[in-house]
């Protein structure tokens, strides 16, 4: 049996339509995507959350910390409906590979190595 590793997702929550503004600065993602899925963000669709209690392979989710501009409570309710998930924090922000790769490496190895 597969596997699954999620790295700092957010349960997708129907919440009120805002825009956010572009951050000042020089940005570690591509802020034209951000613009792309929001109404997905924003206005889920239901059955998104609810799929996520059928997911049978053994998961981990790998939240990024207070650094990540990801609701981390959400991260944890993600985690929370996905039956039997792991949850681990690494305090990288939210391209945790990237900011840290041998804690997110180490974590990913160690829960892909495990007898369960």
């Amino acid at each position: 049996m597969g596997r699954l590793v999620l790295e700092d997702v957010a349960a997708l929550l129907p919440q009120q339509r805002d825009m956010p503004a572009r951050p000042d600065g020089e940005l570690p993602y591509d802020w034209e995507m951000v613009l792309a899925i929001r109404r997905q963000i924003d206005d889920p669709d239901p059955a998104w959350l609810d799929r996520l209690s059928r997911i049978t392979a053994p998961a981990l989710v790998i939240a990024g910390g207070p650094q990540s501009p990801i609701p981390q409570d959400r991260v944890a309710e993600l985690a929370g409906r996905i039956p039997g998930a792991r949850s681990e924090t690494i305090p990288a922000g939210h391209l945790i590979h990237a900011a840290d790769p041998e804690a997110f490496t180490e974590t990913a190895l160690k829960f892909l190595r495990s007898p369960r």
